[in-house]
C-alpha cells in the first residue's frame, strides 16, 4: 500500500489538534484499500510457495502465472474458457484435432511469437507434466505441430472434449523466453514516499497491442493495478476487516469459521459451487483397516449433512460417490451414475450405523476385544477444528476411537479437498492412480483407467471409466462427503469477480481492463 502523507500550515498546538485529527481519518482512509488506486487481493498462503517456479504450483502461483503467462486459452472470471493466444480455434469432425490460430506479434522484450515457439513451450510443458495428475489428463495428446507461422494443430488418439478447459489451465501458461505473454505483467510499484518495503507483487494489465491485439484509444482509462499478496486466513481476513484488502482468494473448510470475524465481513463472502474431491483417504492397510469390509465400515458410519452442519454452507450437496453423479461432461457421466454407487446406499443412517458397528464387533472379538484407535491427519485451522471433533463423535458412534495428527505423522486417514479441473469422470478417477496417489491406490483400477484413455470411442472410454470406479469403489480407499468448500471475500465495489465451478478467480478482470 502506498503511504498517505499530509501537511499541516499551522501553529504548533493547533497542528498538533488538527493532526491528531486528520491523523486517525487519514489512517481509516489508508485503511481502505481502494484509495490508492490499486485492488489489493489477499490470497491464502505463503509468499515462497507464490513465488516458486515449476510446474507443481500452489493455489496462489496458480494465480500469478494465469496472470502473467496465458495459454492458447485461459479462463475468464466465470470460469469459462476464453481466447489467450489463440484468436480462434476449429475442431475437426472426429474430435481428434485441434487447430489453433494464434495471434503472432512481437513481444516486448524482442523477438516474435510464433507457432514454433507455442508448439515448443507446449511440447516442454507437457514432458515436464508426466507423474502428475494434470499430465495424466492429458495423455492422449499425441502431437503438437506448427503447421505454418500462425497455426498449432494439437493431434489426439480420440475425442477429447475437456481439453480447452486443460489448456486453460496456469501450468500450460506458455513460456517463450524471458517476455510476457500476459495478460498482465509485473509492475515496479511506486514506493518514493514509502517507510518501508512494499509487500506483495504488483501486477499491471499490459496494453492490446503487446498482447496481439488491436491498439484502443484510452485503453487505460479506469484500468488499475492488482498488488498480490500471499499470507495466511487469519491475517488475510483481519486484513480485509480492516480495509487493508479488497479481495480475499483461497478460503477452505479449514478456516472457513475465519471468514465470520468482522463487521465488514458479513455479506463480502463469496462461495464457489465447486466440484472436486473432499473426504478422507484411508491410508493405513494394517489392523482393522486390513480388510475392505472393515473400511466399508467407516464411509456407512459418516453422517455427512450433520458433519458440515456446524458450518452453515447453503446449497452444499453431500455425496457418499467418488464421481459425482450426472456430471455436466460428454465422458462417460452416465455411464458411471451406477457404478459408483456403494451397494448400501439405499440402507438410512441407523441402519448403516448398526451394520459398521457390528463389522467393528466381530473385529473385535476377532482378536480379544482389543481397542481400535485410528490416526486422523488434518491441517491446522478452526475449520479443520470443527470437522475433527464431528468425526470423532460419530466414530464413535460405531465402536472406533480416533487421535488427530498432523499430515505428515503417517495417518491411517488423511483429509483430502481439492478442485477438479474439468467436469469428467477421468478427473476424479485419475486421481487414485498410482503414479499420483501412491498411498491410495490399485494396480488393477490404473490398468483399466489406461484402457480408458486408449479407447477410441466416447462409448468405449465411458465403459472402462466405470469399471474403474466400479474396483476403487469396491476398495474402500476413500470416504467421500462431498463438493469441496471454497469461499473467497470480495468488496462490494469490486468488478470482474464472480463464482466459478474451477475456485480460480484470474486477476486480469479485477483490474477492470476491456479487453
Amino acid at each position: 500500500m502506498l503511504l498517505c502523507s499530509h501537511s499541516f500550515p499551522f501553529g504548533p498546538v493547533a497542528r498538533r489538534a488538527v493532526f491528531a485529527i486528520a491523523a486517525s481519518l487519514s489512517l481509516a482512509a489508508c485503511n481502505s484499500a481502494t484509495d490508492d488506486g490499486v485492488i489489493d487481493v489477499a490470497i491464502v498462503g505463503s509468499d515462497e510457495a507464490m513465488r516458486a517456479p515449476g510446474l507443481r504450483l500452489s493455489f496462489a502461483a496458480q494465480h500469478l502465472r494465469a496472470a502473467t503467462a496465458q495459454g492458447l486459452v485461459r479462463l475468464d472470471a466465470n470460469g469459462l474458457v476464453v481466447p489467450g493466444i489463440a484468436e480462434r480455434w476449429i475442431v475437426t469432425d472426429d474430435g481428434a484435432s485441434y487447430i489453433f490460430r494464434i495471434r503472432e506479434f512481437d513481444l516486448p522484450g524482442g523477438g516474435r511469437l510464433t507457432a514454433q515457439a507455442v508448439r515448443d513451450s507446449l511440447r516442454r510443458t507437457m514432458t515436464r507434466l508426466d507423474g502428475t495428475s494434470l499430465g495424466l489428463d492429458l495423455e492422449r495428446v499425441r502431437d503438437i505441430r506448427a503447421m505454418t507461422g500462425r497455426v498449432v494443430e494439437i493431434r489426439l488418439d480420440g475425442p477429447m472434449p475437456e481439453l480447452l478447459q486443460l489448456l486453460a489451465q496456469p501450468e500450460l501458461g506458455l513460456a517463450v523466453g524471458d517476455a510476457p505473454l500476459g495478460p498482465m505483467q509485473a509492475a515496479v510499484a511506486d514506493a518514493d514516499e514509502a517507510a518501508e518495503p512494499l509487500e506483495g507483487i504488483y501486477l499491471e494489465a499490459m496494453p492490446p497491442e503487446l498482447r496481439g491485439l488491436p491498439s484502443q484509444p484510452e485503453w487505460d482509462e479506469g484500468v488499475r493495478p492488482v498488488r498480490l499478496v500471499a499470507t495466511d486466513a487469519r491475517d488475510a481476513v483481519a486484513g480485509f476487516s480492516r480495509g487493508l484488502y479488497d479481495v480475499v482468494l483461497g478460503g477452505t473448510i479449514v478456516d472457513f469459521p475465519l471468514a465470520e470475524v468482522g463487521p465488514l465481513s458479513r455479506g463480502a463472502i463469496r462461495l464457489d459451487a465447486a466440484a472436486g474431491l473432499f473426504g478422507l483417504d484411508i491410508r493405513s492397510r494394517e489392523g482393522f483397516l486390513s480388510e475392505a469390509s472393515n473400511r466399508d465400515a467407516l464411509i456407512m458410519a459418516i453422517d455427512r449433512p450433520s458433519l458440515i452442519a456446524a458450518f452453515n454452507v447453503g446449497g452444499w450437496t453431500p455425496s457418499e460417490r467418488i464421481v459425482p453423479p450426472a456430471l455436466p461432461s460428454e465422458t462417460g457421466a452416465a455411464a458411471t451414475d451406477a457404478a459408483g454407487t456403494p451397494a448400501w446406499s439405499a440402507l438410512d443412517l441407523g441402519e448403516r450405523r448398526a451394520e459398521a458397528a457390528s463389522r467393528v464387533a466381530d473385529y473385535r472379538s476377532a482378536t480379544a476385544g482389543a481397542p481400535i484407535s485410528l490416526r486422523i491427519g488434518m491441517p491446522k485451522g478452526p475449520g479443520a477444528d470443527i470437522l475433527f471433533r464431528a468425526l470423532q463423535s460419530q466414530f464413535a458412534e460405531i465402536g472406533i476411537a480416533t487421535v488427530r495428527v498432523a499430515m505428515d505423522e503417517q495417518p491411517d486417514l488423511a483429509l483430502r479437498e481439492r478442485i477438479a479441473r474439468y467436469s469428467g469422470a477421468q478427473w476424479f478417477l485419475n486421481q487414485f492412480d498410482c503414479a499420483v496417489s501412491r498411498a491410495v491406490c490399485s494396480e488393477d483400477v490404473d490398468f483399466l483407467l489406461d484402457l480408458a484413455r486408449d479407447s477410441s470411442t466416447p462409448e468405449e472410454q465411458a465403459s472402462y471409466l466405470a469399471e474403474a470406479e466400479a474396483a476403487l469403489v469396491a476398495l474402500s480407499v476413500y470416504i467421500p462427503f462431498g463438493p469441496p468448500i471454497r469461499w473467497s471475500m470480495v468488496r462490494g465495489d469490486v468488478t470482474g469477480f464472480a463464482e466459478n465451478p474451477w475456485g480460480l478467480h484470474p486477476l486480469f478482470p479485477l483490474s477492470g481492463a476491456p479487453i
